[in-house]
């Protein structure tokens, strides 16, 4: 059971300064607004956290939009997938020598083939609470989610929308909890790289010996084409904003660097020098 209490903490309590800024284009007012700063978790979700940036906005665009559009994110061209968490869109996009992170608030052109639509924060509940039961699914066979009360479900969902670290691990610990002293039966984790899509599969975390899989055992598991730890020396392996030790049980960071939605996600990106 992950019970480092205070890296627990530490890993909730991670903040990214984001600015906020109006397309140009979309603006429809004689003076453009000023840019919204905000202190934003890692652990959330964009919808969840910009109803101040949306009525700062949204009396400067065109009043037809501002009945109908939809705001969604952009980040130097790449919109921004409201259905991951924070920290996972900033560890793939952003950058911590770059800080403010500079994003572009738009109401137009909403780009259907690259987002999902999120018309109310129940949407983001509802994709949430699927998460969690997907990933309670890989690890328990889903009786841990489905053996509790709706009042935890609610309560687990209220953690995270009201960034609350006590009443969501009440909750939360349950499902990181072993079966005795058995691990977890399979690891839910997914690996972001930019311009591709996510990739998950099933991985146990120890071996048929009984011992612990390392994170560099996953890698090379998930990604066979790479060569691990050669790759090193081209690609970042991120998670939640640290780059861990490839020898770092996956059974220890899926209990302590999981995001609320209960899967461990690791973010490969290039490092800077080999960008092109």
């Amino acid at each position: 059971m992950a019970d480092d209490r205070e890296i627990l903490r530490e890993v909730w309590d991670g903040r990214i300064p984001v600015c906020f800024i109006l397309a140009h284009e979309e603006v429809d007012t004689m003076e453009e607004p000023e840019p919204y700063f905000l202190l934003v978790p890692r652990q959330s979700y964009f919808p969840l956290v910009t109803d101040k940036v949306h009525k700062q906005f949204v009396k400067h665009i065109k009043e037809e939009q501002q009945q109908t559009g939809e705001m969604w994110l952009e980040f130097e061209g790449q919109p921004l997938k409201w259905h991951y968490p924070v920290g996972v869109l900033f560890d793939l996009h952003g950058s911590a020598k770059n800080l403010p992170w500079n994003l572009t608030v738009h109401y137009l052109n909403f780009p259907e083939d690259e987002l999902l639509h999120c018309p109310s924060k129940e949407a983001v509940e509802a994709h949430y609470m699927g998460t969690v039961k997907e990933a309670d699914a890989l690890k328990h066979r889903g009786l841990v989610i489905n053996g509790m009360q709706k009042k935890d479900h609610k309560q687990l969902w209220t953690g995270v929308l009201n960034d609350k670290f006590d009443q969501f691990w009440s909750v939360n610990r349950k499902l990181m909890e072993s079966e005795g002293e058995e691990a977890f039966k399979h690891i839910p984790f997914r690996i972001h790289q930019p311009d591709s899509l996510p990739v998950q599969k099933l991985f146990k975390p120890k071996d048929d010996d009984g011992e612990p899989h390392t994170l560099e055992h996953l890698l090379k598991f998930a990604l066979p084409d790479y060569e691990w730890p050669e790759e090193l020396k081209f690609k970042r392996v991120v998670v939640q904003g640290i780059e861990p030790d490839l020898r770092t049980p996956v059974m220890w960071l899926s209990e302590h660097l999981s995001y609320p939605d209960n899967f461990l996600h690791i973010c490969i990106i290039p490092h800077v020098d080999h960008e092109d």
